[in-house]
């Protein structure tokens, strides 16, 4: 960028104005967006969904190698795949944002191009937010609104014995994305002059820098009649997302190791890093997909996607949640991925 403009010389309201002046809107249940105190919004005999999630410097992205326009469509989309993992559409946005003064207006109008990338993409409204200073860098707040009908709401809590395991996708990219960009981020450290080797790996660091939601599959479901039984985002790992389903619903289940989805890139990645393809399927995270059952009649809708993939089934509560090996061997589901407070 060659140009810097300090943020204070633009303060709060000059900010949130330059950052949002080109806001459109496309939903006829945005009444009233940003510049008054709430948004308001009318969804007549449809239910809300709001979720919020915040995404801190130094935790959840490093500014070393995540730019940040990738930033802030992850950001977006990250939300908007909570709502899909209740059989629902996001519809608006609003977001938080801290940062110190190491950023400039210009840094956060490229954050903020991200992010209504994502939205213009998958059809949501920026309705409002906040921004504020921070003494440690850049914290972002998004909380999403969307709507679902009353009856096609999909919880983690509804799992029953003996419905099919899926997964959309595949799984494990964006945990080997992030592997090499830290392995990067190291030689650079040893060495800023050598320029990193990025060349073989554009799929596995498109899954960590710019993830995708799964609305495809949304609309697969009300194309095809099919409401699941329990559905999840694969945010924390596939095993701990299981483990979410199994407690919520008070079931088991055994899942397929040879069944998990894994992309050649993934797994010559993560083999160069030596990790098991399949620890970083089921333990990686960020992948976005989604996890769900639905009941066996509705089999025969799904079989011929190729995009989704049977892994498993639900089984009795006695049983416990099970890895089944190539060698059939039983080994117990455990959650081995992203923990906040480790």
């Amino acid at each position: 960028m060659s140009n810097r403009t300090e943020l204070s010389t633009l303060g709060e309201f000059g900010l949130i104005d330059k950052l949002t002046k080109d806001n459109k809107i496309t939903n006829k249940s945005t009444i009233l967006s940003v510049g008054d105190d709430c948004a308001v919004l009318d969804y007549g005999k449809k239910q809300i969904l709001v979720s919020t999630d915040a995404m801190a410097e130094g935790i959840h992205f490093d500014m070393v190698y995540t730019p940040l326009k990738h930033l802030g469509y992850k950001v977006a989309v990250s939300n908007f795949s909570d709502i899909y993992a209740m059989n629902g559409r996001p519809k608006q946005i609003t977001i938080s944002i801290s940062v110190s003064n190491r950023y400039s207006v210009e840094a956060l109008e490229e954050l903020y191009s991200g992010i209504k990338l994502a939205c213009d993409r998958y059809g949501v409204d920026i309705v409002g937010g906040d921004t504020t200073s921070s003494q440690t860098g850049m914290f972002i707040s998004i909380t999403v609104i969307g709507e679902g009908e009353k009856n096609k709401i999909v919880k983690r809590s509804t799992a029953k014995e003996n419905d099919l395991v899926c997964v959309t996708g595949d799984l494990g990219a964006a945990y080997a994305g992030l592997l090499v960009l830290q392995r990067e981020k190291n030689v650079w450290k040893t060495n800023p002059n050598m320029q990193p080797e990025l060349d073989d790996y554009d799929y596995v660091l498109e899954r960590q820098l710019k993830p995708e939601a799964q609305k495809w599959l949304i609309d697969f479901f009300e194309k095809n009649n099919v409401i699941p039984t329990s559905m999840i985002d694969i945010s924390d790992g596939l095993a701990s997302e299981i483990l979410h389903i199994c407690n919520d619903s008070k079931v088991g289940c055994e899942i397929y190791m040879n069944k998990l989805p894994i992309d050649y890139q993934t797994s010559r990645t993560l083999e160069e890093m030596k990790i098991p393809a399949e620890t970083g399927a089921l333990n990686g995270g960020e992948d976005y997909e989604l996890l769900f059952t639905i009941d066996q009649k509705d089999y025969e809708k799904i079989k011929d996607n190729a995009n989704i993939h049977i892994i498993g089934y639900i089984a009795d509560k006695s049983l416990g949640c099970k890895l089944i090996t190539p060698q059939n061997t039983t080994i117990d589901i455990k959650a081995q991925g992203w923990n906040h407070y480790q």
